[in-house]
């Protein structure tokens, strides 16, 4: 039974390849308004085709299915899907040919989100801003390059291919992963460097041209000591003070994962989706722990913000592409192409 519910401000998971009676409860409750797939949930192109229907089916408007698929380390599903390299093919190609590395950027935007789409899913988590400062290992190759230029320019050519598919994209991890060393996974990450460093540098890829282009963006479960003692997802001054009023940010805020190690710190589930909420974040994530969502959902009251879920519906695609006509469609043929060219 489909029923007509705003979309709120939770994104949660779901087990496995297919909803379970509690899950379709869960997805019905006013407080959610997507869900979040790994690679637990897919099994095959059509199972998982089945299973975006069914998800899309249970409101309306539509809960938004979402992913993290990057490329490289970061890509959920496989079979069926083309293997996308991490972006650092992308950097490494720049150097060689800025143009050619630009056109390829485009191409697997176009990629991605072309077969997300295919499949039913709305957004995926990228692009990756985060510069590589040669610290952080949970980063890595997952970033375009160490100069926030070419960042800047490489990220804005993979979410115009974005666009050009039909989907969204969400920068991340806002004012910057690259430089901490540790796993906000499974640690506190710390960066000590001052504002002026940080805005000069991490966040410049968020000030240009690419701020206009982005749905949304993801800050970063990292304590940046001289500007503020709490993780930049739960403070005002990086979300509301920095991006929302020096960089001019007015999409969405997504939160990272509020289980992992790095958000512990604030609280209990419902105290870090609290905090989090309050500092600027309009959807909190909570992934990986059932219970946990259970239990933010049984407590949690946050205020009503009308505006963020019409922005969140408005981030569903009007249109699905179908894999049997893509097959035979120029554009995403030579697009794919293209994408196997910068991983060989």
């Amino acid at each position: 039974m489909t029923i007509s519910l705003p979309l709120g401000p939770v994104l949660c998971d779901v087990a496995g390849h297919v909803l379970t009676e509690a899950e379709r409860e869960t997805l019905r409750h006013p407080l959610v308004g997507g869900v979040i797939l790994f690679s637990r949930n897919f099994d095959s192109p059509e199972q998982l085709q089945r299973l975006c229907a069914e998800i899309h089916a249970l409101r309306e408007p539509a809960l938004l299915v979402t992913v993290d698929h990057e490329g490289g380390r970061v890509q959920r599903f496989c079979q069926g899907f083309t293997r996308l390299p991490p972006m650092r093919a992308l950097g490494d190609l720049y150097a060689r040919s800025p143009r050619d590395a630009l056109l390829s950027a485009q191409d697997v935007g176009y990629v991605l989100g072309t077969e997300l789409l295919a499949h039913g899913v709305d957004l995926s988590f990228t692009p990756v801003l985060d510069l590589d400062h040669g610290h952080s290992g949970v980063i890595g190759d997952r970033a375009f390059h160490r100069e926030p230029q070419i960042v800047a320019m490489l990220a804005h050519s993979v979410a115009i291919g974005l666009r050009e598919a039909g989907m969204g994209c969400v920068g991340k991890h806002f004012p910057g992963h690259g430089f901490a060393e540790a796993d906000s996974h499974v640690a506190m990450p710390v960066d000590g460097r001052d504002f002026d460093a940080i805005w000069q540098a991490d966040i410049a890829p968020y000030r240009g041209e690419l701020r206009g282009t982005l749905s949304g963006v993801m800050p970063a479960h990292v304590v940046f000591t001289a500007c503020d003692s709490v993780p930049a997802c739960f403070s005002s001054f990086w979300l509301q003070d920095v991006l929302r009023g020096r960089v001019g940010f007015d999409g969405l805020i997504f939160s990272d994962d509020l289980t992992m190690q790095g958000a512990a710190v604030m609280g209990d589930i419902v105290a870090r989706a609290d905090a989090a909420h309050r500092a600027g974040c309009d959807v909190v994530l909570v992934c990986n722990h059932p219970e946990l969502t259970a239990e933010l959902l049984s407590r949690w009251q946050p205020e009503h913000r009308p505006a963020t879920a019409a922005r969140l519906a408005a981030l569903r695609p009007q249109t699905y592409p179908a894999m049997e006509v893509l097959s035979v469609d120029k554009r995403f043929t030579d697009a794919w192409v293209s994408v196997q060219n910068l991983g060989a």
